[in-house]
């Protein structure tokens, strides 16, 4: 028999963390890792589009850190887990930095703002930057009032944010997009 996936226990607009504490759907923890799944699916959507074999295997790794950053915000901070969540390392920050590197080098030097857009490819990874940027943002909220929050998944969410305006860049260059450069008015 089929596991049925509604449970009809979120239809009072509460939801349970990892540990069993109710809390509203609304909670900041709850919109963190909501942004984060987010984020994933922008990315499932990117992967599809990219042309870059060496850049879909990132994408695929980096979806998995998220399923580990994803699990650890739905944690309540004040229970111990029954089951073992990975944790993010420099290592994983490392990745980062050297992917945005190796891209980097093969670029032109920046002389203006970029506008996003050129390819619907360069768009799309724009959107996961903006999404990261707000993961980011959430996670710091949550630091703000206090909650317990892994030091390295804020500091991984801005090594993302910075790959993805990378990525954009370098993915728009593979595709031969023209780069919109910001003409402001004035």
């Amino acid at each position: 028999m089929a596991v049925k996936i509604y449970t009809k226990t979120g239809d009072r607009g509460k939801t349970s963390l990892i540990g069993g504490t109710k809390v509203p759907k609304s909670d900041l923890r709850i919109e963190s890792y909501g942004t984060v799944d987010e984020l994933n699916s922008f990315i499932g959507l990117l992967y599809d589009q990219c042309p870059d074999e060496h850049a879909k295997a990132s994408l695929r790794f980096i979806q998995e850190q998220l399923f580990t950053i994803g699990s650890s915000l739905a944690c309540d901070p004040q229970k111990k887990p029954s089951l073992k969540i990975p944790d993010l390392k420099e290592s994983d920050v490392t990745f980062l930095e050297k992917e945005i590197d190796a891209m980097n080098a093969g670029l032109p030097p920046m002389k203006n703002f970029i506008l996003p857009g050129g390819h619907t490819t360069v768009s799309t990874a724009h959107i996961c930057r903006c999404v990261c940027r707000r993961a980011e943002r959430k996670c710091v909220g949550l630091l703000e009032e206090g909650s317990s929050v892994d030091a390295f998944v804020v500091k991984y969410l801005n090594r993302l944010s910075d790959y993805f305006f990378v990525l954009a860049r370098f993915l728009g260059q593979a595709l031969h997009a023209e780069e919109i450069p910001w003409k402001p008015k004035g």
